[in-house]
């Protein structure tokens, strides 16, 4: 039946903006209609999906079934929470889910399947308390930044003084110290406070942003690092500042190529996602780009601090470039996650592709 024929067919322009994944079925448990979100969760288009019977579309989700068939018959809604759901041989998701029957007679039931993502929700609460964090941090840090530089100018200012008074030129040297080390110092402090101009944004390929990076790691690791890529040529033109993002991605990038030494694989791949939440707004259409290497890992402790100003992994890092990429993103809209196991790090980006910050 086509999805305009049934009892519901008004609101499916409505279900199609719902985060909640949201998939109906006639009373034989035939696909009629699924929205973006539930596309998203079974990875699976509409086109492919429609007209599907359950067993057909989830081949192991027997337990799903059954409690279909049951609502069905009963005709009252059921909810489940924190069910492991098998979609394929190689695949399950952790959902919380309610069935709820409606129609108008016997002969006209349907079934309307809403789906929640488990995983999706935790990493939307996680993203929105290291939103958080960071704002509240990188405040702290500025604070203590400006209180440092007012004294730091003056301590500056004081040795250039001396240096005109000094009897003997020989001494110079000691007013030069002074003068360099609060160069340097000064110079740390607007690295932490991080870029102070707006993004120029304009459309751009972002995987030419990606081989250009590709090109100057291989260049300073040399032969023995490998980046493969699994870019989608589909992915349209993101609309961002291009310098920005070449800074944000070289950043993670060599911070992946220290943690393997030079010697290893760092993997580019890029995937657009739909109706995907970011800092609290909600995309139609999104880039995931993830960078992934098979180094040591980051211990479990680690991961959520690393984008912290001056926590650093390596003994010679500063702890201020994974900082700058997280604070360039936002100032784009986007955001960036880490998950960590040995063999398998992946630093996950996300960017609106829709310009303007387009949201429903």
């Amino acid at each position: 039946m086509h999805r305009s024929e049934t009892a519901l067919g008004l609101l499916w322009p409505i279900l199609d903006n719902l985060s909640t994944a949201v998939l109906a079925f006639d009373k034989e448990l035939r696909l009629l209609f699924i929205n973006p979100a539930g596309e998203n969760l079974l990875a699976m288009s509409r086109k492919q999906a429609e007209g599907l019977l359950l067993n057909t579309l989830m081949p192991q989700a027997t337990a799903l079934t059954e409690k279909l068939k049951d609502v069905l018959k009963q005709g009252h809604m059921f909810t489940e929470y924190q069910t492991t759901l098998f979609i394929n041989a190689t695949r399950t998701i952790a959902v919380d889910y309610t069935v709820t029957p409606f129609g108008q007679s016997a002969d006209e039931q349907y079934l309307l399947l809403e789906l929640t993502d488990i995983d999706r929700h935790a990493q939307i609460t996680r993203e929105e308390h290291r939103l958080s964090q960071y704002e509240i941090s990188r405040e702290i840090v500025r604070g203590l930044a400006h209180e440092i530089k007012n004294p730091l100018g003056g301590l500056r200012g004081a040795a250039q003084l001396l240096e005109t008074e000094l009897p003997d030129p020989a001494l110079k040297e000691y007013t030069d110290v002074i003068i360099s080390e609060a160069d340097r110092l000064q110079n740390l402090l607007n690295r932490m406070l991080g870029p102070n101009t707006l993004p120029h944004k304009e459309d751009i390929n972002i995987h030419q942003v990606l081989e250009h990076v590709r090109t100057l790691v291989l260049a300073e690791a040399g032969d023995s690092l490998i980046i493969k890529r699994d870019y989608d040529p589909s992915i349209p033109m993101l609309h961002v500042d291009a310098d920005q993002m070449v800074q944000v991605i070289l950043n993670i990038t060599r911070n992946a190529a220290q943690a393997l030494e030079g010697k290893g694989t760092i993997t580019f791949a890029t995937r657009a996602d739909r109706y995907i939440t970011i800092g609290g707004k909600r995309h139609k259409l999104a880039l995931r780009l993830e960078i992934r290497d098979d180094g040591p890992g980051i211990p479990a402790d680690m991961v959520e601090k690393i984008f912290y100003p001056m926590v650093s992994m390596s003994a010679n890092g500063s702890g201020l470039g994974l900082a700058i990429a997280q604070s360039l993103l936002h100032q784009h809209g986007g955001a960036v996650e880490c998950s960590s196991e040995p063999k398998n790090t992946i630093f996950s980006i996300t960017l609106p592709l829709t310009t303007g910050g387009d949201q429903t």
